[in-house]
């Protein structure tokens, strides 16, 4: 009996591709190019299964070939670049792989807030281009993260761990923004304060950390309204999404002192970045690393693995995006 054929659409960590040739027809991206709309299409058209990620963009357009797969089986949490809607339509199921990326975007999370804090970026900057002249008592000095106000919006499984990260750490008070009520035990564990709206939160936090999904109510959640309504001393750190945040909007109150800092991880247009932020010395930008660990996404790859063998096995997939 033939083997279904799985198309993966970017490199995976070789252990995981090995895995799923043995358990598959596999057709690999050899060069790691990302696939245009054109591929997708013609994957759709020929593939039991497309093994996708955040850079194939699944629009309804691309989804309306009349193909052979059955399952987009998505690495990574966020499903945002695939149209669900269409999927459904389609009949073709999607999956994705929670829980596994959570501790690591939490680890970056904290670093991203600790280096735009220590203002990290503008040190290392000077140094490699040979321009640290020595130690002084006014060179570089940033704001004490100990015993500061972190906001935290989207209290899921990453916005509870990176919570969790500086209540236990660093002394941290926690409040928070969510669209359901958080459990009490969640908030007691982290004496953390939930408030009734984002824009009750801002005045009162000195980082703001957005772990909330892209969906067209989230986005530019964050934009000059609300970034007005933040402390002038007050850092935003995003490992979620990049549309959640105004991008024009952000480096402009950058730039004018509306708030200190910023760390990114995440961009609307990715890989483009804002011209305007590019430039910035109080922007951190990182390349999207937040799961971006040997150990993680291995674990990303092992559990669309899982989705696919249930899938084909008939069973519902453990991770269906419903």
């Amino acid at each position: 009996m033939a083997k279904p054929l799985a198309v993966v659409t970017r490199r995976w960590p070789a252990s995981v591709e090995a895995r799923l040739a043995d358990a598959f027809d596999v057709r690999l991206n050899a060069d790691d190019h990302p696939f245009s709309a054109d591929e997708l299409r013609a994957a759709l058209t020929d593939a039991d299964a497309l093994c996708a990620t955040v850079t194939d963009d699944l629009s309804a357009e691309v989804l309306s070939v009349s193909g052979r797969t059955r399952i987009i089986a998505n690495f990574g949490v966020g499903v945002n670049h695939i149209a669900l809607g269409a999927a459904r339509a389609q009949g073709i199921a999607v999956t994705n792989t929670p829980d596994v990326l959570t501790e690591c975007t939490a680890d970056l999370a904290m670093a991203l807030l600790l280096m735009s804090a220590r203002r990290a970026g503008e040190g290392e900057r000077e140094l490699r281009a040979g321009k640290w002249s020595g130690w002084r008592p006014t060179h570089l000095t940033g704001t004490r993260v100990w015993g500061k106000t972190l906001g935290v919006v989207g209290m899921g499984r990453i916005g509870i761990a990176t919570a969790r990260r500086a209540h236990q750490g660093f002394g941290m008070r926690i409040l928070c923004f969510n669209r359901s009520r958080v459990s009490g035990t969640v908030l007691g564990d982290l004496a953390a304060e939930q408030l009734d709206s984002l824009d009750a939160l801002l005045p009162q936090v000195d980082f703001l950390s957005l772990h909330c999904p892209a969906n067209p109510e989230s986005h530019h959640l964050i934009d000059a309204a609300r970034l007005a309504r933040m402390r002038p001393s007050a850092h935003l750190i995003n490992t979620a999404r990049g549309s959640v945040v105004d991008e024009a909007a952000l480096a402009e109150a950058l730039r004018q002192g509306v708030i200190a800092g910023a760390g990114l991880d995440v961009y609307e247009a990715e890989p483009e970045v804002h011209p305007a932020l590019a430039g910035l010395r109080n922007a951190v930008l990182l390349p999207h690393m937040g799961s971006g660990t040997d150990a993680t996404r291995e674990a990303m790859g092992m559990r669309v693995l899982d989705n696919l063998k249930a899938f084909f096995a008939g069973q519902k997939p453990p991770d269906l995006c419903d």
